[in-house]
């Protein structure tokens, strides 16, 4: 596949994730906090999943930091989503958001794997700029507003900053590369 089409890809992968939860109310069902707690954990799920293969595929210092950095960030929210829905007695429910989200990673893990040494890390990166320019875009356009319960919208006002920090750092490896 040639850099064009991969990077139209990742960007499809990110305008998708954006779409499906950003589209007009009429198209797209209001979110409960159980569908909202639902799509944090896929979200964090997935990036965990994408630094999975990268610390597998990756020989770049830059990229395998990131790589951890991401694994270690996102299983700690994951940690508080789970203490949080807990202490709530909620139980994540999938939505058409989560699936989606599971879809469109199963696509890039997919892509990912068939990728290795600087086409690998460009891939890898491109990718976790895209998805985090549209996780931070789904929580603050979508999960944020639609959150009713006070504790679960405060976490994810709490995880906003940092979906912030990973996107410049992101940006910045990314921009190392090239």
């Amino acid at each position: 596949m040639s850099k064009k089409i991969m990077s139209w890809a990742y960007c499809a992968m990110a305008a998708s994730l954006f779409l499906s939860t950003n589209a007009s109310a009429q198209s797209t069902p209001k979110l409960s906090d159980p569908e909202i707690a639902s799509v944090a954990v896929v979200a964090n799920q997935n990036d965990i999943g994408f630094a999975g293969i990268a610390q597998k595929h990756s020989k770049n210092a830059d990229i395998l930091n990131f790589a951890k950095t991401m694994a270690t960030d996102h299983k700690a929210v994951i940690d508080q989503a789970v203490a949080l829905v807990k202490r709530l007695g909620v139980t994540p429910k999938d939505n058409a958001v989560s699936k989606k989200m599971l879809a469109d990673a199963e696509k890039t893990n997919a892509s990912l794997r068939t990728k290795s040494g600087k086409a690998f890390d460009k891939a890898y990166i491109d990718n976790e700029v895209a998805y985090h320019k549209a996780v931070i875009s789904a929580v603050e356009g979508v999960l944020i507003p639609q959150a009713q319960n006070a504790e679960l919208k405060a976490l994810l006002e709490k995880v906003d900053p940092i979906l912030k920090t990973h996107l410049e750092h992101a940006e910045m490896v990314q921009s190392s590369l090239k």
